[in-house]
C-alpha cells in the first residue's frame, strides 16, 4: 500500500512539474494572455498596441522563417492588392522566437528586418521564449495565431499552413474584421 501511494504521489508531482514548465496552451475561444515585447529599436509593444484590430500573430523560429511565405503572400495579396481585408481593422505581425535558434541576435534582427520590409509589418523579439511558456507555442516551429478585436483566440496553426487553408483563413479574418 505504501509503495502504491508513493508511486501515485511521485506521478502527481511529476505531472504538476511538467505542466508548470510548459505553461498553458492557447485554446480557441479563450482570451489570449497579454505580453510585452520590443522591436529592433527597443520600442515596446503589446496586443493593445493595435486597439480595435484583428491580429494575425506569426510566432517564428528564425530557422523556419520562410516556411509560411506562401500563406503570408496570400494574406498580403488579400490586404494590399485585392483589398478584401480592411487594413483599418487588421494587423499582421511577427514575433521572433529567439530562444529556439542557434543564430546570434544580430543575425536574427537582420533576417527580421528583411521580412518586415517585404511584408511592411512590425517584427518583435521574444528573447526568452515567453510565448513558449505562456501560450504553449512549440519550439523550433512557425505558429500563426488569429485573435479577434477582443483578443479572443479564433485560430491557431503550427507548422506549414497548407495552401488549401489560405482562403479559409482569409475569410475568417474578413469575417472577424466585420464584427
Amino acid at each position: 500500500m505504501k509503495k502504491t501511494f508513493l508511486i501515485l504521489l511521485l506521478t502527481i508531482l511529476a505531472v504538476s512539474y511538467v505542466s508548470a514548465q510548459t505553461g498553458t496552451k492557447l485554446v480557441i475561444g479563450q482570451k489570449a494572455p497579454e505580453w510585452t515585447f520590443t522591436d529592433a529599436d527597443k520600442k515596446e509593444f503589446t496586443m493593445n498596441s493595435w486597439p480595435g484590430k484583428v491580429l494575425q500573430i506569426n510566432y517564428v523560429d528564425p530557422d523556419e522563417s520562410d516556411l509560411n511565405d506562401p500563406y503570408n503572400d496570400a494574406i498580403d495579396k488579400a490586404t494590399d492588392i485585392d483589398k478584401r481585408i480592411n487594413k483599418d481593422f487588421f494587423k499582421g505581425f511577427g514575433i521572433v522566437d529567439c530562444k529556439s535558434t542557434w543564430k546570434p541576435n544580430g543575425l536574427i534582427r537582420m533576417i527580421a528586418g528583411n521580412k518586415a520590409k517585404k511584408y511592411d509589418t512590425t517584427i518583435l523579439f521574444d528573447y526568452d521564449g515567453v510565448l513558449q511558456k505562456d501560450w504553449g507555442m512549440p519550439k523550433d516551429s512557425y505558429s500563426v495565431v488569429i485573435v479577434d478585436k477582443n483578443r479572443i483566440v479564433r485560430a491557431v496553426y503550427s507548422g506549414k499552413i497548407p495552401e488549401s487553408e489560405n482562403e479559409k483563413i482569409i475569410q475568417l479574418i474578413i469575417d472577424l474584421t466585420k464584427e
